[in-house]
């Protein structure tokens, strides 16, 4: 699995993650930081020319830097909803597809520590690359589970004890009316179609999220940003 940027890369030496590093011609303070810190774990540290690197990331982003990193520890729903103590925050995620909304969201669940994710193997986008530069990192400590069917890990959720709520913009109720508290997974759609119609129906509950202007919806990890700090803000009354 290859990641690129400086946040991706640093965070990944810090979760032990890093196999090797190739680094171009940059020189700063956050690459030392990055190289005395594979230095301390052991992790080869190869030099290449930028073009190399523009080559191997397909002109992402790269910021000089990229790593190979180890697959990500699968985790199920079971040991997603076993937490308690704080009730799970889950983000379900139906067809999703945008590497960088699925950075943007993880970005955000662990700005708020969110539980974990929930995403469809099928259609599911790489959390390499792009996503991981636009996690800043988050992907390395966001437990992710990869799931065959979304309405079926709907079903298995609530059977958990775990309230679903889903975003869709024909709700009744907006997303500030709903106690949040409670053991919780945000499903979201893809921008476009939002939540497909099985996805919706077996949901317990639907939320709007406001729109006052001339938009009629918000990009997808904008609306995941602002209904799990909401989550965060009930739950923060609590403590």
């Amino acid at each position: 699995m290859l990641i690129y940027g400086l946040n991706p890369v640093l965070e990944a030496l810090r979760a032990r993650r890093v196999r090797a590093i190739r680094l171009a011609d940059r020189f700063d303070q956050r690459t030392a930081d990055i190289v005395q810190l594979a230095d301390a774990q052991g992790v080869p540290v190869r030099r290449v020319t930028r073009e190399a690197l523009d080559r191997e990331t397909r002109h992402g982003v790269h910021q000089g830097v990229a790593a190979d990193v180890e697959a990500l520890a699968p985790v199920t729903l079971d040991e997603l909803t076993a937490r308690r103590d704080p009730p799970p925050l889950i983000v379900v995620l139906d067809e999703v597809e945008d590497p960088q909304n699925v950075g943007a969201i993880l970005r955000t669940m662990d700005a708020v520590g969110a539980t974990g994710l929930v995403r469809q193997t099928r259609r599911a986008a790489p959390l390499e690359g792009a996503a991981a530069k636009a996690s800043a990192g988050a992907v390395h400590h966001v437990p992710i589970a990869d799931v065959v069917n979304i309405a079926r890990a709907v079903e298995e959720l609530k059977a958990a004890g775990v309230w679903t709520i889903g975003l869709d913009a024909g709700a009744e109720l907006t997303y500030d009316r709903w106690d949040l508290t409670l053991p919780t997974a945000l499903v979201l759609g893809a921008e476009g179609h939002g939540l497909r119609r099985l996805v919706r129906e077996r949901c317990d509950g639907l939320a709007r999220i406001p729109m006052r202007g001339h938009v009629g919806s918000l990009n997808v990890s904008a609306a995941a940003a602002i209904v799990l700090y909401e989550a965060d803000r009930q739950r923060s009354r609590g403590r």
